[in-house]
């Protein structure tokens, strides 16, 4: 799904706030952030009037601002919230919000008969439906929607298409439930269920599904000359122009004190997985999941707790690099740059790391400022971090570095689960619940397609971002060139 359009709206609305941020008065030019951009007499690119769209905005603001749209009461002005926002000391606990001007209350999820239908005397789709849904009335085919399931089975049986699945993109995408109606027919986020993979805000054609912002807690760190350490993803290489040395200069420029490699953080990871790994198989456990997704460890602790035993008790390659970041910095301001949501949980649960911005933020930082990456010189890293751990953000790279460490003494088979889904929830439950996993036993498990370069915050697609990735991999060097055995991988 393509939409381009609700992304550039969004990333126009931060690029704005970073602008006022660091204007001469914050609080007003970011109240007049919603009629900047839809002027008096401006046309109406998407909704029914200006002031809808206006209204739409403001709710955007308040998001990145970060507040909860849930609790606005209307009739606070964003000039207030920006206020609110330079003088708070904690960010909310829910990391994603509703804007419900914005949602189109979509009709819900359901198999419907067109008029394609022709009544064939085969009678296909009835003979396939298991739980007697389908009946014919005037000659034509009728789902009785209370007794449907969704399984998609007339739709596949039906010789002329006749039979289609209405989706709600956002509930479709969710993995777990965690999104249905309100009494208004509009989405509503069950956060008790919500793993906050993301996969809402990316699905939603209307942009109503936003991000709860760390935006303005970090810019007012940087304001205040503090020294503010950012840790970028392994997935960020081929985000942005330029190399990932000229985005560090780029970054510095823009008032972080220094940038480290979260990829150096993936090596750790990596050597404490293989040791784990060789660990269990030699104590004949069936398989290993690997544990680095923080979509996967908010599912695991929320909806699939049967696989816990399975999966490796090994800490995230955020973790590791966060430890060496604060150990080397004891009073910095530590952000995390990320390319999904999942990670503002993990952020808040680790004392090590204060806030999270995500890629399209850091890009309305870096062009709000005005910086031009490609003219930045570059900048290296204190220490390089290997092939292995820049490839952590593409499916199988988690996998491949752990076969690549391990070596020949130890037999891997990788089963790779791209893409956390009902089908591959139902299949890693099926693992847990028979102890034995035919498709293999390490088990890579991202949450979004393609890997972190999926993640609902990037800026390019997973394939144009791979493509640049394997042009640092190439200039990269292998994390180990022997096979391991037993050497101390443990963080000092």
């Amino acid at each position: 799904m393509d939409n381009s359009g609700t992304l550039a709206l969004k990333q126009e609305v931060l690029i704005r706030l970073v602008k006022a941020f660091f204007s001469d008065n914050f609080e007003e030019n970011t109240r007049l952030i919603p009629f900047d951009m839809r002027p008096k007499g401006s046309d109406v690119p998407f909704r029914c009037c200006i002031y809808k769209e206006r209204a739409i905005l403001r709710d955007r603001v308040i998001a990145d601002l970060g507040f909860s749209i849930e609790n606005d009461n209307e009739e606070t002005s964003l000039s207030v919230y920006a206020k609110e926002a330079l003088n708070r000391k904690t960010v909310e606990d829910n990391v994603l919000t509703v804007i419900g001007a914005a949602c189109k209350g979509c009709v819900p999820n359901r198999m419907y008969v067109t008029n394609l239908c022709q009544g064939c005397v085969a009678r296909s789709c009835q003979s396939a439906c298991k739980f007697g849904a389908i009946s014919i009335v005037n000659g034509k085919s009728y789902i009785d929607s209370s007794k449907c399931k969704n399984c998609k089975m007339c739709m596949a049986a039906c010789p002329y298409n006749a039979i289609v699945k209405i989706a709600v993109p956002c509930e479709d995408a969710c993995p777990v439930g965690a999104i249905e109606k309100d009494e208004n027919g509009l989405a509503k986020i069950d956060h008790e269920k919500c793993i906050s993979c993301g996969r809402c805000v990316k699905r939603c054609p209307f942009g109503a599904i936003n991000e709860i912002s760390n935006l303005i807690d970090v810019l007012r760190n940087i304001k205040e000359k503090k020294e503010v350490i950012a840790m970028i993803a392994p997935s960020i290489v081929g985000q942005f122009k330029g190399t990932i040395y000229q985005l560090k200069t780029a970054m510095i420029k823009a008032g972080f004190s220094d940038v480290y490699e979260v990829a150096q953080g993936a090596d750790i990871t990596t050597l404490n997985e293989a040791e784990e790994f060789v660990h269990r198989m030699n104590n004949l456990q069936p398989f290993m999941t690997t544990s680095c997704c923080a979509g996967y460890n908010e599912l695991r602790k929320k909806h699939l707790t049967e696989i816990n035993s399975f999966a490796s008790e090994t800490n995230t390659p955020m973790y590791y690099i966060a430890e060496i970041a604060r150990k080397e910095h004891p009073e910095a301001v530590i952000v995390f740059i990320s390319p999904c949501v999942a990670k503002r949980k993990e952020v808040q649960e680790n004392n090590n790391v204060d806030y999270l911005m995500n890629y399209r933020e850091l890009a309305a930082l870096i062009e709000g400022r005005g910086i031009n990456i490609e003219e930045c010189e570059e900048t290296y890293f204190k220490k390089e971090s290997s092939k292995q751990g820049r490839n952590y953000g593409i499916t199988g790279g988690v996998a491949g570095a752990v076969m690549k460490v391990c070596g020949k003494n130890t037999q891997i088979q990788p089963c790779i689960i791209n893409c956390l889904n009902k089908d591959t929830i139902k299949q890693l439950r099926k693992y847990a619940k028979e102890r034995s996993c035919p498709d293999g036993n390490l088990i890579e498990v991202m949450c979004c397609e393609g890997g972190c370069v999926g993640g609902n915050a990037t800026l390019e697609s997973g394939k144009s971002a791979a493509k640049s990735l394997q042009n640092l991999l190439n200039n990269s060097s292998d994390l180990i060139d022997e096979s391991f055995v037993g050497c101390d991988t443990k963080l000092n």
